[in-house]
């Protein structure tokens, strides 16, 4: 995914509010081939004039299918969920799967009440029942507070994760310690390696197609990343790499990519190109934007913001 992009998405998601660690029932459903991980705390949302706006213009459609899932069985995202995380895990031959986890102030209870009145019954998987939803979507609560979602084949995968029949998360340390660095966030998120990979090959442009690139790739181990409002628009990403040499040079590469896209850049575009700062700490890439939210507002009608958010 274009890293400018992963940026554009993230901001509709951003917050003001506390952290937004994930729960041990949602986490015991997360396989050890995870891609990406996203974790966005909806009651951050709520408080930010600038995400809301920006909600409809840039909301990808996976996840305006999640929330209407949810809606289907009466959960109201915008005031029942305080937390929202979705999980793409790699599935063999079968690709990427999606599952998406609701954490909030619903009941296992009475959303149940309100399904079976539609005489909606549950099917069995091993000791789980698992209930249609709108859009081909499947669920099942993982305790009463914690809602576990997706087509079948995603959910019953996460399901053999937590139920012992495949590797978890924890069996994943590349992945484990990147959450433990930015869970605290209000939202965050942590891709894998070659997610990393395509991410920097996209943003990278011309830059990417350099001979330092091909040998540094192969170096590069994940990334994670933080945003939130609570003063203007900042965002900061680091790209985790195998040593200090590869981050250095991984950062002049990305330097270089930025100055590309600022020489066919609007005045909008360009003063938000100079506001994102990259540099490398130890064997990290560091990569940090910041804007006030009157500058981010005449962003968003560019066409820079235009192509990116697509």
């Amino acid at each position: 995914m274009n890293l400018v992009k992963v940026c554009v998405i993230c901001l509709v998601l951003s917050a003001l509010a506390s952290a937004a660690p994930l729960g041990t029932s949602a986490r015991s459903v997360i396989p050890s081939e995870l891609q990406q991980l996203i974790s966005v705390d909806y009651r951050a949302l709520r408080n930010s004039d600038t995400a809301m706006a920006l909600q409809q213009q840039v909301l990808p459609e996976s996840l305006k299918q999640f929330e209407g899932a949810l809606k289907g069985v009466g959960i109201d995202p915008d005031h029942d969920v305080d937390q929202l995380t979705f999980v793409s895990y790699r599935a063999g031959k079968q690709g990427l799967k999606v599952v998406g986890l609701a954490e909030g102030s619903f009941s296992a209870k009475t959303v149940l009440k309100k399904i079976r009145l539609h005489k909606i019954r549950p099917v069995k998987y091993r000791d789980s029942d698992i209930y249609n939803m709108s859009g081909g979507m499947q669920m099942m609560f993982l305790d009463d507070n914690t809602l576990l979602f997706g087509d079948s084949s995603a959910l019953r995968g996460a399901l053999d994760a937590r139920d012992g029949y495949h590797p978890t998360l924890d069996s994943n340390p590349q992945m484990a310690d990147m959450i433990a660095s930015v869970d605290s966030g209000a939202v965050w998120s942590i891709l894998d390696q070659q997610g990393t990979q395509n991410m920097l090959l996209s943003a990278l442009g011309d830059a990417g197609k350099l001979a330092d690139f091909d040998t540094v790739k192969k170096r590069v181990l994940g990334s994670r990343y933080l945003m939130n409002f609570s003063n203007g628009v900042n965002f900061d990403l680091d790209v985790i790499t195998s040593d200090s040499t590869t981050a250095m040079t991984l950062s002049s590469l990305v330097k270089a990519g930025v100055l590309y896209r600022r020489m066919t850049a609007t005045p909008i575009e360009k003063a938000a190109l100079e506001d994102v700062s990259v540099n490398s700490d130890s064997s990290n890439l560091q990569m940090h934007f910041k804007a006030d939210d009157k500058q981010f507002q005449s962003l968003i009608h560019s066409d820079l913001f235009a192509a990116v958010s697509k």
